[in-house]
């Protein structure tokens, strides 16, 4: 089955559609191969798996992995792609509690989502929760500090809200006292490439971005944006090739610039 591309999605045959398209295919790689020495041997759940590739990728060394999404549709695709001894996908209602026992996992992952969460206390409440004693929560999100101008409301459509480290820290530490912050950066010629796209799309959303814009406003704004856009697309890309791979994104306490915002949480 095929699964519609959102922009929020990774799928895997789209990747080298173009140099943007495939620098955030290797932040999210680098981003599961970090997570490996916190889900090797463990019992994950991969809160927001989207299309299932990163809990695939873990499922690899992972004792067992349950990975959940809000959208049937992508659970469906997952369903479809990934299959192994220990390894589920499952749809959760986001209005409901996580539907797992206290303490059932070893470590959760929680990839590119916190800026979807409206009650973000609930989602971190339920995630220590279902987190075994002395487990840990990986939590990665956007860097609001290289994306966004002070001011500025998320261009991203389907964000709410993006944090910076003092925010995103803040946020966390209500719930996980015992946490580390980390920044995602890497080769420069290669971030430089999701800076200057960051940058051009802050820009350009500006008008609709703006902090008294209202929510729904800014929204539909964006999409009728991102409808004009589409309409304007040709057929299906051409595979790129590149010279680099996820080996050049690094991820450290005080990198800069910084891409994406790690916390490292234990319960």
């Amino acid at each position: 089955m095929n699964l519609e591309p959102t922009g929020e999605r990774m799928i895997l045959e789209h990747y080298k559609s173009s140099p943007e398209d495939y620098v955030i295919y290797l932040i999210h790689i680098a981003t599961y191969d970090f997570a490996e020495q916190h889900t090797r041997g463990k019992r994950v759940l991969d809160y927001g798996c989207g299309s299932g590739y990163g809990a695939a990728r873990i499922a690899r060394t992972a004792a067992h992995v349950t990975a959940v999404d809000v959208a049937q549709d992508a659970v469906d695709y997952a369903r479809s792609q990934y299959r192994s001894g220990n390894l589920e996908f499952a749809r959760i209602d986001p209005a409901a509690a996580l539907p797992f026992a206290d303490a059932s996992f070893d470590t959760v992952l929680s990839f590119q989502v916190f800026e979807h969460v409206e009650d973000t206390e609930r989602y971190l409440a339920e995630i220590k929760r279902v987190l075994a004693p002395g487990g840990h929560l990986v939590l990665v999100t956007p860097d609001r500090s290289t994306r966004l101008l002070p001011f500025q409301k998320p261009w991203n459509r389907w964000h709410l809200k993006e944090y910076d480290a003092k925010s995103l820290g803040r946020q966390v530490g209500r719930h996980f006292p015992s946490a580390d912050m980390l920044q995602m950066s890497g080769r420069r010629d290669v971030i430089d490439i999701e800076l200057r796209r960051c940058n051009r799309l802050k820009w350009l959303a500006l008008p609709f971005t703006l902090p008294f814009i209202p929510d729904p406003a800014r929204v539909a704004m964006l999409n009728a944006v991102h409808a004009v856009r589409d309409r304007r697309k040709k057929g299906p890309a051409q595979a790129l090739q590149f010279d680099f791979d996820e080996s050049v994104i690094t991820i450290g306490k005080g990198l800069a610039p910084s891409l994406n915002l790690i916390v490292v949480a234990r319960n």
